[in-house]
C-alpha cells in the first residue's frame, strides 16, 4: 500500500473543525493522508492511537484521516465534505486517541446525522 501526505485534505479538515465547532479536537494532532491501491470499499477511514502510546510512551493522542484516492477523489465536493465530517464525528469529546463506533448510547454516526451538520453549515454560508 502506498501513502502520501494530503495537505489539501488537512486544510479542509482544519476549516471543518473550526466552522463546525469541534472544540474538543486538537487540529494539530489530526493528520491526513491519501492511500493508493487500497482494497477497501470505504471512501475514507480514521485511525486512532491506542491508549498504550499515551500511558507508556507519553505521546499525545493523534488521529490519521486516510482518504482512498481511487474512490474519494472522484466524489463531488459536497460528498467529500460529508465524508470528512463523518470521519471527524468518530473522535470522542475526550480526544483520547480512541474512536466512537457508529452507534452508541448517546450518539449516532450515519448519513442522516452528517446531513444535519452539512445543512447547518450551508445555512450559515460556511460551505
Amino acid at each position: 500500500m502506498k501513502y502520501e501526505r494530503a495537505p489539501e485534505i488537512k486544510r479542509q479538515v482544519d476549516v471543518l473543525i473550526d466552522r463546525f465547532g469541534f472544540h474538543h479536537i486538537v487540529a494539530k494532532n489530526i493528520h491526513c493522508i491519501r492511500s493508493f491501491d487500497a482494497k477497501t470499499r470505504a471512501y475514507a477511514r480514521i485511525w486512532g492511537m491506542a491508549k498504550l502510546f499515551k500511558e507508556v510512551v507519553g505521546l499525545e493522542p493523534n488521529y490519521i484521516i486516510e482518504v482512498n484516492a481511487r474512490r474519494f477523489d472522484k466524489l463531488p465536493e459536497r460528498e467529500k465534505i460529508k465524508t470528512l465530517v463523518h470521519e471527524l464525528m468518530h473522535i470522542p469529546k475526550t480526544f483520547s486517541g480512541s474512536l466512537l463506533s457508529h452507534r452508541g448510547p448517546h450518539h449516532r454516526i450515519n448519513d442522516r446525522e452528517v446531513e444535519k451538520i452539512i445543512r447547518n453549515l450551508e445555512e450559515k454560508n460556511y460551505l
